[in-house]
């Protein structure tokens, strides 16, 4: 069985900047993209940021984790690049059919986030003030530091050595 990478954190952390370079140290390799699954939602979808949209996410959460799954059992290392918190993570791992992922959140400094959400071209989030709550979320949220990678998400080739090395030592490892 191949691994299922899980880099998440809040807006503008640089989830997929990472993601994208993370997925070509692998081969085989898969890039899966929360955005790109919640973006199936049409009429009626709830901003996924509202405490409203919490049964929505889980049900997204999981058609996508079960895509990640299933691509991951098929002896390809997947990358995921999606909010997944810890309080998702354990309905994330359920619905991949996995017992474990490597789990990696990113948390550059929140004025970095914002700046980042404000400021990236043709991204359909600009919520500024979503994108302080969800940071907040993350930054408050019970994250082992073996899973944390704070710091500015702008040395790409460093964060990517970072969670190689962290991948190699086993410290991702997330267990249900």
């Amino acid at each position: 069985m191949a691994d299922l990478v899980v880099v998440t954190g809040p807006p503008g952390a640089g989830k997929s900047t990472i993601a994208e370079a993370l997925a070509r140290e692998f081969s085989p390799s898969a890039l899966v993209r929360g955005d790109d699954v919640f973006a199936f939602l049409r009429e009626g979808a709830i901003a996924p940021w509202l405490p409203e949209a919490h049964s929505q996410n889980e049900v997204v959460i999981r058609a996508a984790a079960a895509a990640a799954g299933h691509l991951a059992s098929g002896s390809c290392t997947v990358v995921y690049d999606g909010v997944v918190g810890p309080w998702f993570l354990p309905t994330f791992v359920e619905a991949a059919g996995l017992r474990e992922v490597q789990y990696v959140v990113l948390l550059p400094p929140e004025d970095r986030c914002v700046e980042r959400v404000a400021t990236r071209p043709g991204h359909g989030f600009t919520d500024l003030a979503a994108a302080r709550h969800m940071y907040r979320d993350f930054a408050t949220a019970d994250v082992e530091a073996r899973h944390l990678l704070a710091g500015p998400p702008d040395d790409v080739a460093a964060v990517v050595r970072t969670i190689l090395e962290r991948l190699g030592e086993g410290a991702l490892l997330w267990t249900r």
